[in-house]
């Protein structure tokens, strides 16, 4: 039985509809990823699994409860990490965690043994009696994640769980929440921009203007592009990309570093490349198709070279300064 479930969901504001007839199934312990463009439809849709906004239409079910019908049963099944940081700065990590375990009712006699555990968990207990404004912006997520689990939610919803945070910290990160999944058994929903990330995930979703436009696990998913992926720079890429076309009809990608098109063999193709094109190639390489190439053919966007509104900005000025 899904653990996360939803009918033709769906969200309009005005005549606009920010989500529609949105169809996912989760399954318990699973790690699913929800992946799109900024304004897709990726935070309508988790505000309304998260009951902080009413569907205009449809339904969704978290361990079989209504987000309408039953909120306080669904709120206390799931647990959340906010993209922006919600921790009291003037607050120790072990007080954070007793306020939220507070909160949630967590009864007296397990409450020091549970903020104990997760504390230890993301390995924070040393740092207990610290204040969290002291911590990195590593140490914080930890901290964040431990709060999300600490009354064992069935569902962890994680928004951008990484987000600016160095290559290293994300591996750490990810290796705290795979652990965690495997010990527990959490179900794991999430959203990033880093693609490599959710190689992590059992299963994505892709949204798009609102819309699940592919769902699958991620080799399926790279499996559809077919093929290799070409990478190349010439002297002149406007004649090169004409020739290719012409010459073998594959379909060629510009971009600012040069061409890039899918072949069925990319190293046996490379050689009869060189030797028929007369224009000067400047470099080439082959590659197997990545998640990142399966979101650029599927939306038509790179979600890394996307242009933040302002209010995004802001918000990873502020999270920049704050984790100093």
């Amino acid at each position: 039985m899904a653990i996360l479930e939803t009918h033709d969901l769906s969200k309009r504001f005005g005549r606009m509809w920010a989500v529609k007839k949105v169809n996912l199934s989760v399954e318990p312990g699973e790690i699913f990823g929800f992946l799109g463009p900024n304004g897709a439809g990726k935070s309508t849709t988790i505000n309304m699994l998260t009951t902080l906004l009413k569907p205009t239409e449809g339904q969704a079910l978290i361990a079989g409860h209504d987000v309408v019908a039953e909120p306080e049963k669904v709120r206390q099944n799931i647990g959340l990490v906010f993209q922006d940081p919600s921790l009291d700065e003037t607050l120790t990590a072990r007080e954070n965690l007793y306020f939220h375990a507070l909160l949630y009712g967590i009864p007296a006699k397990s409450r020091e043994q549970k903020i104990t555990m997760f504390l230890q968990a993301m390995e924070l207990e040393h740092r207990k009696n610290s204040l969290v404004k002291t911590f990195s912006g590593g140490m914080r997520r930890r901290l964040e994640i431990a709060r999300g689990l600490l009354h064992d939610p069935r569902v962890l919803f994680l928004d951008e769980p990484t987000l600016g945070l160095d290559p290293q910290t994300r591996r750490l990160i990810w290796k705290y929440v795979i652990d965690l999944r495997n010990r527990l058994e959490t179900t794991i929903f999430l959203t990033t921009h880093y693609l490599e990330e959710a190689e992590h995930c059992d299963r994505i979703a892709i949204i798009d203007r609102g819309e699940i436009i592919a769902m699958d696990t991620p080799a399926n998913l790279k499996s559809r592009l077919g093929g290799d992926i070409i990478s190349m720079d010439t002297a002149d890429n406007a004649a090169a990309a004409a020739f290719i076309e012409n010459t073998w009809g594959h379909a060629v990608t510009s971009q600012q570093t040069g061409l890039s098109f899918k072949v069925a063999n990319g190293e046996q193709f490379i050689p009869v490349l060189v030797k028929s094109l007369n224009i000067p190639i400047k470099t080439i390489s082959v590659r197997k198709p990545t998640l990142e190439d399966v979101f650029v053919s599927l939306t038509g966007r790179n979600i890394r070279d996307e242009v933040m509104d302002e209010k995004e900005g802001m918000r990873l000025r502020v999270r920049a300064r704050r984790t100093r």
